[in-house]
Order: structure tokens, then C-alpha cells, then sequence
């Protein structure tokens, strides 16, 4: 483990230590010790033993670095889920898959063999700084992999406690944990991996794939966008409003999947907004700020950022703001139009902007006019409209009449497109995507037919002729 004791200024050390662990990491690799599927299942099952035993200090940690009421803190030890996942299925996704072979390579086999791609590095978010970390380590460490793990300096109680509890745990020669800011994320960057997982911002993300290029380095990228969640007139609305306040406003709104802002039919608009207002007085209480159930910013720079939203459109609900606390109280935002700053990034903190449309075709073709979201949710009872949107829209993931909670769904992979991402992870799909499927053909000896060889003739040519265009 190396630290720098949490300086957003970078790493003290110098870049050579750096280096060192990744070399150290690939000569581990080279030694194969992480083929070795028995190898992979008792590191997962240390990792496992690792969280059941760090798991209060991980909710204490996150709950100082997000102010998350302690039920919220607790999501983060959903990367058990991944972990028993993985130590069930672990065997079945490493098997060989066999593929048919045409006549003409008669007699042969073929199949196709999962391998691990060397040594891959994780640079987590702060949003949820363990589960965000952990989870696409375990499928680095089920596929075969080493990894090299950067928490984020945003949240630096959690930072700490990941590198603590791997380096209890892991051999850094087969897991590090490297803690520091920018200048050590630039020294990443620097080195040459077999494959970076990213996840954060549109904009990081972009630094991350181009640093990447320079080595050809494959990316998979979790980012975000602004997620819109449609409201028909012909949905439960009192569900509806509930589960959109719970999605929105958990975590002070600083979740890669909440409704980034509402798009609802304006004959219901103001029922419906009624009776968000009324969902989180019940959830949070007349003030929000006294709540234990409420969160805070992460720092002061992000609520630096989201105050400047609230001067769009016209509160109904919320807009209160205290720096020292970090807080900003749940807020509604109505008569937002599309050019207002508050529509050109993603939100990323507890502001719904509302934007009424007449007819669902009209909110389809605003949300396509976009960057494709992260996920998109659509609430209504009526069959042929959500086949409408299903068809008419893309997204990394979709909720019909919820939020968020399609993440809990371990056999759904978890990803972006376009904008908001490439590649997908969680359940087998953390497996897939640190993996190489390797195709392999052997053949005999014992048969060698002369069809393919020069110098050609005429029943070559034939022969050709009909295998190309059977």
C-alpha cells in the first residue's frame, strides 16, 4: 500500500514506486499463480472474510466522508452480493465453451477459453467509494487478473479503509492500493496495463481513454449523463412519486443512476409534483438539515457547483443551502427549459428540474436529441406506451415504473452507452469484461487434404467456389 496522506496535491513518493508495483504485478502474473481457479476462489474468499470483518468501520467511513444516514451507508456492503456470486459461479463461467467445426476442417476441435488479460487498474469514484471499488475488483480477481486499485482522495475515511483492509488480505503483488490526487492518477496513466475501469465523470473519463490510447490500453468507462425519468398521465402516481423522491434524493442525489430530471405529462404535473413535495416532508421531515436520514455534499467545490443550478427555473420545494454543513436541502425545480445551465450536465446532487411535455412522443424525441443516458425510467400502466419508449429510445439501462433498482439485479450488467459510457460489469459480466475469450482450433495430422494448396487447379477453383458461397 502507498499513501500520501490524503494531499489532493498527489503522491510524495515519486513515480518510480509507482512503476515498481506495477512491475512487481507483472512479473507475479508472468509466474501464473492467478491461472490457478483455486488460486482466484481463496483470494475471493479472503476478500469476503475481509468486508464481514472491516463492515462497521466501513459504514463509519463513509458515513464521515457523505454525512449517509447509516442505511444508506450499508449499500456499500451489497459488494458481498458480487463476491458470493462469483465464489458460486466462478468454475462454471472459467469452462472452455466448445464450437462446432465445418466439414471442410474435418478432423478438428474448436472451443473457446476465457483468459485472463495481466494486470488491470481500477480507479474508483467517491460517490460510493467502497462498493465502486470493490465490485470490479472481484471480477478482476475472478477472471485472473492483478490489479492495481485507486480510491478516491474525495473520500478519504473510505480511501483508507480499502487500503487497509486489501493490504490485510491481498499480497500488493497481486492487489495494491495506491492512495493519492491527481498528480498520482497522472502517474498511472503513465504506465502501461492490460486494462483500465473507470468509473466518474464524462469529462475524467475522456482524460482516462486518451492517457489509455497512448498504449492501446482497453477501457471500460462508467460514467453518467443525464438519466430522465417519464411520467405518463396513465401511471400510479402516489408509487410513482414515491419512488422517484426515494431514487433522486438518496445519497443527497449523488448517485451515477438517479432521475436526473423529470419529464411528466402536464395534465398530472401538478398532482404530481404535490406529491413529491409531500414524500419528502414524510421522508426527511419539515427540515431536511435535522435529519438523520438525509446526506450532505461531498465537498465544498461540488455544492459550489450545484448552488449555481438553483438560480434556473423556479423552486417549488427546497433551495435552502448551508456551505458549512454541505448541505442543500431536497429541491424541485419547475418552468426549467432545455437551454438552462441546470440541463447541460449531469446534476449529480439532491435538484430535480421538472420539464412538462403534451404528448409522450414529444418527450421521447427530447430525451433522443441528447447524449444516450445511463438509464432511463418510465412510469405508466399502459402496455403499448412502454413498448413505445422500450423501442424508441436507448440507454444503458432501463427502469419501467422504478428507479435505481434494476443495479441490484446481479445478472443484469451494469453499463453505459455512448456518452455515458462503454462496457458493462457486475455478475458474470465483471468476469467477461477482464477477460480474454481466446479461440482455439486444433487440428490433426493424420487427414491433410490438398484443396488449399498452390499450385491451384480447376477443381481447386471449384471447390473454393463452393465453400465461400454455400
Amino acid at each position: 500500500m502507498i499513501k500520501n496522506n490524503h494531499s489532493e496535491t498527489g503522491f510524495t513518493q515519486g513515480s518510480e514506486d509507482v512503476a515498481r508495483i506495477v512491475r512487481k504485478q507483472k512479473e507475479f502474473f508472468a509466474s501464473a499463480q492467478t491461472r490457478s481457479i483455486d488460486f482466484r476462489l481463496e483470494q475471493l474468499k479472503q476478500l469476503k472474510s475481509a468486508v464481514i470483518q472491516y463492515q462497521s468501520k466501513i459504514v463509519e467511513a463513509v458515513k464521515s466522508d457523505l454525512g449517509r444516514p447509516e442505511f444508506e451507508a450499508y449499500f456499500e456492503i451489497a459488494s458481498l452480493a458480487e463476491i458470493n456470486l462469483a465464489l458460486k459461479q466462478l468454475k462454471n463461467w472459467s469452462k472452455p465453451k466448445k464450437v462446432a467445426t465445418p466439414i471442410e476442417q474435418f478432423p478438428s476441435s474448436a472451443w473457446i477459453e476465457p483468459q485472463p488479460l495481466g494486470v488491470v487498474l481500477i480507479i474508483a469514484p467517491w460517490n460510493y467509494p467502497f462498493q465502486l471499488t470493490i465490485s470490479p475488483l472481484v471480477g478482476a480477481i475472478a477472471s485472473g487478473n492483478c490489479a492495481i486499485v485507486k480510491p478516491s482522495e474525495y473520500a478519504p475515511h473510505t480511501s483508507s479503509v480499502v487500503a487497509e483492509m486489501i493490504q490485510d488480505c491481498l499480497d500488493p503483488e497481486h492487489v495494491a492500493v495506491i492512495e493519492g490526487g491527481l498528480s498520482i492518477s497522472q502517474q498511472l496513466l503513465s504506465e502501461k496495463f492490460d486494462h483500465i475501469f473507470f468509473t466518474g465523470s464524462s469529462n475524467v473519463g475522456r482524460v482516462v481513454m486518451k492517457a489509455a490510447a497512448e498504449h492501446l490500453t482497453p477501457v471500460t468507462l462508467e460514467l453518467g449523463g443525464k438519466s430522465p425519468c417519464i411520467v405518463d398521465s396513465q401511471a400510479n402516481l402516489s408509487v410513482a412519486a414515491k419512488r422517484i423522491t426515494w431514487g433522486k434524493f438518496i445519497n443527497a442525489g449523488q448517485t451515477c443512476v438517479a432521475p436526473d430530471y423529470l419529464l411528466i405529462d402536464c395534465k398530472v404535473k401538478e398532482e404530481f409534483l404535490a406529491l413529491i413535495k409531500k414524500n419528502i416532508t414524510d421522508f426527511y421531515g419539515q427540515e431536511p438539515l435535522t435529519s438523520p436520514d438525509y446526506g450532505r455534499i461531498i465537498n465544498q467545490k461540488h455544492l459550489n457547483r450545484l448552488s449555481g443550478f438553483l438560480q434556473d427555473g423556479q423552486i417549488v420545494c427546497g433551495g435552502q443551502v448551508n456551505p458549512q454543513e454541505l448541505y442543500i436541502a431536497p429541491t424541485i425545480v419547475d418552468q426549467v427549459q432545455w437551454s438552462d445551465s441546470v440541463m447541460q450536465e449531469e446534476i449529480f446532487g439532491p435538484i430535480l428540474p421538472v420539464i412538462e411535455y403534451e404528448n409522450l412522443d414529444q418527450a421521447i424525441a427530447s430525451v433522443n436529441e441528447r447524449p444516450k443516458p445511463l438509464a432511463l425510467y418510465f412510469f405508466s400502466k399502459n402496455p403499448a406506451k412502454i413498448q413505445q419508449v422500450l423501442h424508441s429510445t436507448s440507454s444503458g439501462g432501463v427502469c419501467i415504473n422504478d428507479v435505481v433498482m434494476h443495479l441490484a439485479i446481479q445478472d443484469l450488467p451494469f453499463g453505459g452507452v455512448g456518452e455515458s459510457g462503454m462496457g458493462s460489469y457486475q455478475g458474470k459480466a465483471s468476469f467477461d469484461n477482464f477477460s480474454h475469450y481466446r479461440s482455439i482450433l486444433k487440428k490433426a495430422f493424420w487427414l491433410d487434404l490438398d484443396w488449399r494448396y498452390a499450385p491451384y487447379k480447376a477443381s481447386n477453383l471449384k471447390q473454393i467456389k463452393s465453400l465461400v458461397s454455400r
